[in-house]
């Protein structure tokens, strides 16, 4: 025994020499951070060897008070004890028979087990059960039933109205863009549902009550003169409906003077043409088609009190976003068709009352109509164009009268712009075209 415990104590100090020079090593290595490879000191103390007769001595004293404390027990503890001093003594024999009566106690003090099956097994089993020809009816019968995706898919379709086209609409206006990305076909139906929802957001009030220093008049000059400006800088169409659409919603919140007017009018025209156009006009531009009337710190500073009002929503749904659409579904159309829709609705965008009495999408159908009505299209009025702009033709009537108002009264108004664009060979020469007069 002395010697064991010379040779555990060397293994021990060895132990701790290995530590310490580990312990330097690693001190060594605590400039390339510790990458978990440091041993460290065993904190806590070595384990002693088990003193095996002051544990039996415990054990025999615990035994003594459960059987003073608990005498129902006291077989169990007995036995225990006994198997101890077995065990210490040698008595194989005695400590069979207590270890198989504490099996038989343990045995009967077993909890009832509750097997729980898992699901595969419960569905193998009924799989058994099952008759043979009832499982050929269930398997039919699946293949038969709808998924929940083609339930939802139905329903969704019913909801949007799309299950709701009519009988007669054989043709599709989209079937010749499906390989078009550019086009958005899967999308298109959806975006003008969008388009329709938020354009009543972006409507403009009647305003000129508000403004004690212009009128209708002045605003019908200044779009006049806006349009020349937009054909002068050869921009997009787009840019032309957006900018008129600024100078409404800002006039119809902020008070102008009469000698600020045109200056909004160019700002909004700059504000559209950041909006929409590739490569847009520069703040100088506009000044010098004014004829210098402001200067540069102006018209930003005017930029920006615009944006402000507006608080920066320019994306709004406007007639030119409806006309393309609109035009597209008027089957057959040509070159002459479409010049004559927008010229009707570029009439319309000079005039105030049409601004304010009907909304972006109404106007557009109706130019599309009035250019029907006036080129003898004959409908006037189909089940496709009714299917995609949502409005009758008897809805369409009291508008699409206003627009041809408009187109006999062109030729002797003082507000060129329109007629001069629509009179060239470039857009087919519309203008010169007589109105449809039926519709007066």
């Amino acid at each position: 025994m002395a010697s064991r415990a010379v040779v555990t104590h060397q293994l021990a100090r060895e132990g701790e020499g290995k530590q310490k020079n580990v312990g330097v090593d690693g001190r060594n290595r605590r400039a390339l951070k510790d990458i978990g490879n440091l041993v460290t000191k065993q904190q806590g103390k070595p384990c002693e060897k088990p003193i095996a007769r002051t544990f039996r001595a415990q054990i025999l004293a615990n035994a003594q008070a459960a059987v003073e404390k608990n005498k129902k027990s006291s077989k169990e503890v007995v036995n225990a004890a006994v198997a101890v001093n077995a065990l210490d003594i040698g008595k194989c024999r005695e400590a069979k028979k207590v270890a198989g009566a504490d099996k038989i106690i343990l045995e009967k003090a077993k909890p009832e087990v509750i097997v729980i099956s898992s699901d595969e097994e419960s569905e193998e089993e009924d799989r058994k059960k099952r008759v043979p020809g009832r499982n050929l009816r269930e398997g039919s019968s699946r293949k038969n039933a709808k998924t929940l995706t083609s339930i939802l898919t139905a329903r969704s379709k019913a909801a949007c109205g799309l299950t709701n086209k009519p009988k007669d609409l054989a043709i599709d206006i989209d079937a010749a863009d499906v390989e078009n990305e550019l086009a958005a076909v899967e999308y298109i139906d959806d975006i003008y549902k969008f388009y329709k929802i938020t354009e009543d957001e972006s409507l403009v009030r009647d305003y000129m009550g508000s403004q004690p220093d212009i009128n209708s008049k002045m605003r019908a000059i200044l779009v006049d003169w806006l349009m020349e400006v937009h054909r002068k800088f050869e921009l997009m169409p787009e840019t032309l409906y957006l900018a008129i659409n600024i100078v409404d919603r800002f006039l119809s919140i902020k008070a102008v003077s009469r000698r600020e007017l045109q200056l909004v009018g160019i700002s909004s025209m700059l504000i559209a043409s950041k909006y929409e156009e590739i490569w847009a006009p520069e703040v100088n531009d506009f000044v010098c088609i004014s004829d210098n009337a402001y200067v540069r710190e102006q018209v930003l500073v005017m930029e920006k009190a615009i944006l402000g009002k507006l608080q920066w929503y320019l994306c709004v749904p406007t007639a030119y976003v409806f006309l393309v659409r609109y035009i597209k579904a008027s089957i057959p159309s040509d070159k002459e068709m479409e010049n004559m829709a927008f010229f009707l609705a570029e009439l319309s965008l000079v005039q105030y009352p049409t601004v304010v009495l009907y909304c972006p999408s109404m106007i557009a159908a109706s130019a599309v109509y009035a250019a029907r009505c006036t080129l003898d299209k004959s409908p006037y009025w189909t089940d496709t164009l009714k299917h995609h702009t949502d409005y009758s033709e008897y809805q369409l009537m009291e508008c699409a009268k206003l627009l041809v108002s408009f187109h006999s009264t062109a030729p002797e108004s003082k507000l060129r712009a329109v007629c001069k664009k629509f009179s060239g060979a470039d857009c087919g020469a519309v203008a010169i075209l007589p109105p449809a007069k039926r519709l007066l």
